[in-house]
């Protein structure tokens, strides 16, 4: 009796026990950190975009602010370049729409033709910001980040006018180089400032304009340029591929010394250009692309993530621009530090 009364009393406090276990304990609730943790919006691994239209130095600039910025804040970002090609534009864009991507930042290739594909991504839920360009007709975006074009043109027309007063005589015959083919918009914009500025010098007459943005064709028009108006003395290029190949073009024609070159943009090359003891090139004012893209990925990360936008949403903000000249060859050499740290990243 005493052997089964001690296992009838075991036998009970095991049942208790378990009693206790499976429904006597209150269930605790997840703690805060847990519950952040299962909130879907920080849950969920956000994915966007970068993308761009050309393989230049600006580009590339551009696409690594947009990679610094994602990495920074622990975004997946797939970046991606149309290659100048409105149609592989959309096709990309569609492409990420289809994936279910979050958000798109984008160097547009028309204030025009880009919009309506952008606009279709927007209203099926991607976030849509843009760099380079002002898209002036896209409310709808959540931001955006680019330059004065016409103040980038008017600054080196600034720089072109001295040096006519200084060097010239105040008389200049000048050929432009731009690229209304590519992007009709932004290149009008440059050459209005510019002209502005050396027009009102009364002996400046402009004896060319043609379209030549890529290097290799810059080389080949400026030199027929060269040829046809052997009394210019002034090319300006709208772009760094027009400007690098206008300098080398005057190089060719054996023009150093008689033909002096000013542009838009700044690179690696072009630094060096300005620092190249043959006195072709003179001033360009060059953008801050690096700026530009990481600003417009980390609004687009702000507006996938809810945060207030009101500053930016549908508005493109200005970064400014910087002007490089050959008689101040203390900004070449800042400005040449701190692009060479960018590029090294």
């Amino acid at each position: 009796m005493r052997k089964i009364g001690r296992w009838l009393l075991l036998s009970l406090v095991l049942v208790l026990a378990v009693g206790l276990v499976a429904c006597g304990t209150p269930k605790q609730s997840p703690s805060t950190s847990q519950q952040t943790q299962q909130t879907p919006e920080t849950s969920k691994k956000i994915r966007v975009a970068g993308i761009v239209f050309q393989e230049d130095q600006f580009m590339k600039l551009l696409q690594l602010g947009y990679k610094d910025a994602a990495e920074k804040e622990g975004v997946e970002c797939l970046l991606a370049n149309t290659n100048n090609d409105q149609a592989k534009e959309a096709e990309l864009i569609n492409t990420y729409v289809a994936q279910k991507i979050d958000g798109i930042a984008i160097a547009p290739l028309s204030s025009d033709a880009s919009v309506a594909t952008l606009q279709r991504a927007s209203e099926q839920g991607v976030k849509i910001a843009v760099s380079n360009i002002d898209l002036k007709n896209a409310p709808f975006i959540v931001g955006g980040y680019t330059s004065d074009n016409e103040e980038l043109g008017r600054k080196t027309g600034e720089q072109a006018v001295k040096f006519i007063n200084e060097k010239l005589g105040g008389r200049a015959k000048i050929a432009i180089l731009q690229y209304k083919s590519l992007l009709p918009e932004q290149s009008s914009a440059r050459v209005k400032g510019f002209l502005e500025e050396v027009k009102k010098l009364p002996g400046v007459e402009i004896v060319a304009d043609q379209d030549a943005w890529l290097q290799d064709k810059a080389v080949q028009v400026a030199g027929d340029i060269i040829t046809a108006h052997p009394d210019i003395n002034i090319i300006w290029a709208a772009n760094e591929g027009g400007t690098i190949g206008a300098t080398m073009a005057v190089k060719n024609a054996g023009k150093a010394g008689k033909i002096f070159v000013f542009g838009t943009d700044a690179s690696e090359q072009i630094v060096q250009m300005l620092k190249d003891p043959d006195n072709i090139l003179q001033a360009v004012t060059g953008q801050d692309p690096y700026t530009m893209g990481y600003k417009t990925m980390e609004t687009l990360i702000k507006a996938i993530r809810g945060e207030d936008i009101s500053a930016t949403k549908g508005k493109c903000i200005v970064v400014p621009g910087i002007t490089l000249s050959r008689d101040n060859p203390e900004g070449i050499a800042k400005f040449e530090t701190d692009l060479k740290a960018k590029m090294a990243k």
